[in-house]
């Protein structure tokens, strides 16, 4: 329930600015809240974010299992382990005789046969129904090649194990002048999360405000509300109330996906500063909810129809969409990119970027704080701009107002 203007014996006392600025944004937030557009969108974002960590989960937990057979169970071990070596879930099993095993493969029921070669030789042969599998080929040559080395080592009078171990450890020592960290998986899918909800909340909070600027002005409803509070209170509120509510719905989102994501175990986090990545997260969420937003609530007031809103908003919605994109296809790629690096100080991009950068764990804190400080400082000026622009042309109905008659007044 809003909150009247206290009485006085000259009547109502004039609303403060914080009184004013918090009744629009909870009239904001009350009025979005209750809308059926923002139920619905919230339902279908845990839908899509839950459906995508389920898709994950099955698809990246389901194995292709192959069935081998041997005339021979002193390989089944041996075929095991190569197979484990090369990543293959293999399904070994002893047949009585080769007939039997041929048997199996005509009616599918194994993919190959070992067999031992004749006359007790070392070796074996392989049958197949029609073709081997590439990857189960590659698996069962270097097996042949392994036996054919312990022959040979045993022939001589080694021990082939031993021979085994050492060659097994045998590697090249690499030196790296300019080493680069490892980025696990974890911090990759938690990467591309934080871009993805960042510039979707950014890019649908910004239009609402850009169109619940037009609305106003087209039924007439803000002339009502500039009677008691003034241009500027009545922008920051509408920033504030629907910045509260595009928070809320994420989140609700994020929450959705942690709890699925942990059910399912697709994401390990335990390697993670969970904490710290959020924090920053949604410090950088009102650093650009707040700078997009006042842009598009003042381009906003320079229109008159909804239908002229995307037009007007075009330019500051490119600059969303670069660095958008810049992060997805090359930072997360190449954390340490040097354009990156610099464009994440960049007041505009920083809000897109610098997340990226935060859970990648390549940024320092040092980069975090002066990037936040640089941004902050640039914001009054950016408030101070749309707050004339918006001041100028909220009331000026009809033809579109130009931006440099708007900031003349």
């Amino acid at each position: 329930m809003s909150t009247l203007p206290t009485t006085t014996p000259h009547g109502p006392a004039p609303l403060s600015t914080v009184q004013a600025t918090m009744l629009v944004a909870r009239r904001e937030i009350d009025t979005r809240v209750r809308a059926k557009s923002f139920q619905i969108t919230t339902v279908l974002f845990v839908l899509v974010v839950v459906a995508g960590i389920l898709v994950a989960h099955f698809v990246g937990g389901r194995t292709h299992t192959i069935d081998v057979g041997t005339t021979d169970g002193g390989v089944v071990a041996a075929v095991q382990q190569a197979g484990r070596s090369a990543g293959l879930d293999l399904a070994v099993t002893t047949v009585p005789s080769q007939d039997v095993g041929e048997a199996k493969l005509r009616d599918g029921s194994l993919a190959a046969l070992v067999v031992p070669e004749a006359g007790g030789s070392d070796g074996f042969s392989v049958v197949v129904k029609q073709t081997l599998d590439s990857q189960l080929r590659t698996v069962l040559d270097g097996l042949a090649r392994q036996q054919t080395l312990d022959s040979e080592v045993s022939a001589l009078g080694g021990d082939p194990a031993a021979v085994t171990a050492k060659v097994l450890g045998a590697q090249a020592h690499v030196t790296a002048l300019e080493p680069q960290s490892q980025q696990d998986t974890a911090q990759l899918v938690v990467a591309y999360l934080a871009g993805v909800l960042m510039y979707i909340t950014l890019m649908i909070g910004s239009q609402l405000v850009a169109q619940g600027v037009v609305e106003e002005k087209t039924s007439r409803v803000v002339e009502l509300l500039l009677s008691t509070v003034r241009p500027a209170q009545l922008m920051a509120g509408k920033v504030i109330g629907i910045g509260a509510v595009a928070l809320l719905q994420v989140g609700i989102t994020v929450i959705a996906a942690a709890v699925a994501a942990t059910r399912t175990g697709v994401l390990d986090t335990s390697s993670l500063q969970m904490g710290p990545v959020v924090l920053w997260a949604v410090l950088w969420f009102l650093v650009g909810f707040t700078t997009f937003s006042i842009l598009f609530a003042a381009l906003g007031a320079l229109v008159s129809r909804q239908e002229e809103v995307s037009s007007v908003v075009t330019p500051v919605t490119m600059v969303m969409v670069l660095p958008y994109v810049f992060g997805l296809a090359v930072l997360i790629p190449d954390p340490h990119n040097q354009i990156g690096t610099v464009a994440s100080f960049i007041p505009f991009f920083a809000p897109f970027l610098m997340p990226i950068r935060a859970a990648l764990g390549v940024a320092p804190l040092w980069e975090l704080l002066l990037s936040l400080a640089i941004s902050l400082v640039v914001l009054p000026v950016l408030v101070w701009a749309a707050g004339r622009i918006y001041s100028n042309a909220v009331l000026r109905t009809g033809a579109r107002v130009s931006l440099k008659d708007a900031l003349r007044g």
